[in-house]
């Protein structure tokens, strides 16, 4: 399997283009004309400080908003993404940091939520969800046992593990994470980092929304940073710095420029 970074160095149109993409509120600028794109098996950071843009950017891919001007491209073809349940149908899948899971029901039925397996008789069926979350959950973090505990007496890399394998049951190709290991200590972070790396090994594309400079550095391919609702660029990770990525969200310049990127 290809790399992202051969993918993109190839004719192979990117999973996702966000293309000239602007959104206004109340006539302010919220995303300003910026263009980003993200390759199959790629983690693609999204940094800036609040307000920049990149969550309101995000949430137009997710169906949270709707775009103004500019287009989303999918595998190639442009798509009309208005609520979360077109991104869905385009295999888009989001995990907020709040992971809007339910606390007092169980991995497996948290997996299921609204979608869940029934019997022949049209009774929830319990034993089936519970199969098919230790398969998923096999795969995606096998060290996870607690399948008959609430969710709420998990860990927050557990929890995260939930999140993502119920993404990842059903056929999410392009991720969305919000702050992934925010409030986590080094151990679930790591985990949470294991989890990403087997997502791209899936060709999985992911956009990692993040204020942790440190994260974007050791989790994802390349970093788009964005300033007062514009993109100040892109940046392949191998090839900068973190006092690099800090100068892009404080300054708005990119490595090497010798001028601010505009207001």
């Amino acid at each position: 399997m290809q790399t992202a970074k051969e993918l993109r160095a190839s004719d192979q149109p990117p999973l996702v283009a966000l293309n000239n993409i602007s959104i206004a509120f109340g006539g302010i600028k919220a995303v300003d004309d910026v263009s980003v794109d993200l390759y199959p098996g790629e983690v693609v950071g999204l940094l800036g400080h609040n307000g920049a843009g990149k969550s309101t950017l995000i949430k137009v891919l997710s169906g949270a908003y709707q775009k103004d001007a500019g287009e989303i491209l999918i595998n190639g073809k442009p798509v009309e993404i208005h609520n979360p349940r077109d991104a869905r149908a385009n295999n888009i899948e989001t995990i907020y940091q709040t992971l809007a899971l339910a606390d007092n029901l169980d991995a497996a039925s948290n997996l299921f939520l609204g979608r869940e397996l029934v019997t022949p008789f049209g009774l929830v069926d319990d034993s089936a969800m519970e199969a098919e979350c230790r398969k998923i959950m096999g795969r995606l973090n096998p060290n996870f046992q607690k399948f008959s505990e609430p969710v709420s007496a998990l860990s927050g890399g557990q929890r995260q593990s939930v999140a993502i394998a119920r993404a990842v049951y059903f056929n999410a190709r392009i991720l969305i994470m919000d702050e992934p290991t925010a409030a986590l200590g080094p151990h679930e972070t790591q985990m949470v980092a294991d989890l990403i790396h087997q997502l791209k090994a899936q060709g999985i594309g992911i956009f990692l929304i993040d204020h942790d400079v440190h994260a974007v550095m050791e989790l994802c391919d390349r970093a788009s940073v964005m300033k007062n609702g514009k993109l100040v660029g892109t940046v392949d990770i191998a090839d900068v710095t973190d006092d690099d990525l800090l100068s892009m969200i404080i300054l708005g310049k990119t490595p090497g420029s010798a001028e601010e990127a505009p207001s």
